[in-house]
């Protein structure tokens, strides 16, 4: 089987699903939007980094145990590798119950500190009361999906969220159209969603006998080390949201709610792109991770490549069709008339980025799945500091414009910083000093 090939059989399924993630993120906007206007809209725009923030902890322990099972059963150590999906297992369900019970006391100064206020507060605390309480179901569906993947069923990891997607869409429809229960029932319709994804994960596990149930000897060091490689997917997922609170805060100060309306709406259009540009990256990971842990450097290196081709293609068929319906997108969210003119005016300076977006994004996969840990926290956590640092630059001259430029220039630097972390990596790796 030619290495394209295997390469698509792990990346196309991969896209597909996090394709679905993407629409997955759009749709409690949509139907809220449509209901109840830029307030509702924006509601859930601000209180969504907390949902992100659930997937992202799923992701960090998931990715991080799926890449450490891959890497260690490659290598031959097959009992080690058991214990990690344990270890995992135990970490995803301990961590749900963290977040709920860490997070549902504060969700109105949450919601607060991004920034709501009046009706927006009302909203958003509504349909954050709910997320919170179902973050089990959003940690567990984001954790398990990886172990899915590097076990070589990347088209069952497609199912089970095209599974959960189905459910949310039906549900949002009935219970904030029909019953018209508001950002509550968005919520509500999210957290069912994700719930079927997490049945239908755990019903692989045990059908497919993965090992989570046995010895958990030696589980604090392992889990440190799931928590050490997690560290880079975790802040990879969070890092758009970590942004999105930044924009929204200064976008607040500049542009006023208007300006965070525009942004809610570009913002929605922006991660179904970026989401793609993560599913080649997890895609890639367990092959990556497979061929380091076997030792077969050359190959690690072509499947790196074939993804950033990925990339470009993703990035500049995406960029044509936002561009061309640039126009008509804040009508896709019910946005006013003004807001629609605004995004319109706005999108092509977020599209610059993409492409720097992407080459990051594949970067940093790369490292994680091949254990180059620091390098990946680099890349991961440079560019929210970047993007923080030019925020309280650039907005002093440019106002408005100087928010959306931060973006892009955060992510060029970012890009940048990624291509000689990766050149460093490639002078020093085993097949180069051969």
């Amino acid at each position: 089987m030619s290495q394209f090939r295997v390469f698509a059989e792990y990346v196309v399924p991969s896209v597909l699903a996090y394709a679905l993630a993407g629409v997955y993120a759009i749709v409690d906007g949509f139907f809220v939007g449509h209901s109840m206007g830029d307030a509702g809209l924006s509601a859930i725009n601000i209180a969504f980094p907390v949902v992100t923030l659930m997937q992202s902890i799923g992701t960090g322990i998931g990715m991080g145990g799926a890449v450490l099972w891959t890497v260690r059963k490659s290598a031959g150590d097959l009992e080690t590798a058991e214990k990690y999906v344990r270890v995992t297992w135990v970490l995803l369900i301990a961590a749900s119950a963290a977040v709920t019970a860490g997070l549902l006391p504060f969700t109105e100064q949450i919601m607060r500190l991004f920034g709501a206020e009046g009706e927006i507060l009302r909203l958003g605390k509504e349909y954050l009361n709910v997320i919170v309480l179902g973050a089990g179901c959003q940690i567990l569906a984001m954790g398990i999906v990886p172990m899915i993947r590097n076990n070589g069923s990347s088209f069952f990891a497609l199912v089970v969220m095209v599974s959960g997607f189905l459910t949310n869409i039906f549900l949002d429809y009935l219970f904030v159209w029909v019953l018209e229960m508001g950002t509550e029932g968005a919520a509500i319709a999210t957290i069912l969603g994700q719930m079927v994804t997490t049945v239908l994960s755990v019903i692989y596990l045990f059908v497919r006998r993965l090992p989570v149930l046995g010895s958990l000897s030696g589980f604090f060091p392992m889990a440190g080390k799931i928590g050490t490689i997690g560290i880079a997917p975790f802040g990879l997922t969070l890092s758009p949201m970590i942004s999105l609170t930044f924009i929204n805060r200064f976008s607040m100060a500049e542009g006023g709610a208007a300006a965070v309306a525009c942004y809610a709406c570009i913002a929605y259009a922006l991660t179904i792109v970026q989401v793609l540009m993560q599913g080649v990256g997890d895609g890639s990971q367990p092959l990556m991770s497979r061929y380091y842990g076997e030792g077969r450097y050359l190959q690690v290196r072509e499947v790196r490549k074939m993804a950033y081709v990925s990339i470009v293609v993703l990035a500049v068929v995406c960029n044509g069709i936002l561009f061309l319906t640039r126009w008509r997108l804040g009508d896709l969210f019910g946005a006013s008339e003004s807001i629609r003119i605004m995004v319109g005016e706005v999108l092509p300076v977020f599209l610059i980025g993409l492409v720097f977006y992407g080459f990051s994004h594949i970067t940093t996969s790369g490292f994680y799945a091949t254990e180059k840990n620091l390098y990946s926290y680099i890349c991961v956590y440079g560019e929210p500091a970047f993007l923080l640092a030019l925020l309280f630059l650039l907005p002093a001259f440019w106002g408005q414009s100087g928010v959306w430029w931060s973006v892009v220039l955060s992510q060029v630097l970012t890009a940048v910083l990624a291509l000689f972390l990766k050149a460093r990596e490639d002078r020093n790796s085993p097949e180069e000093q051969r």
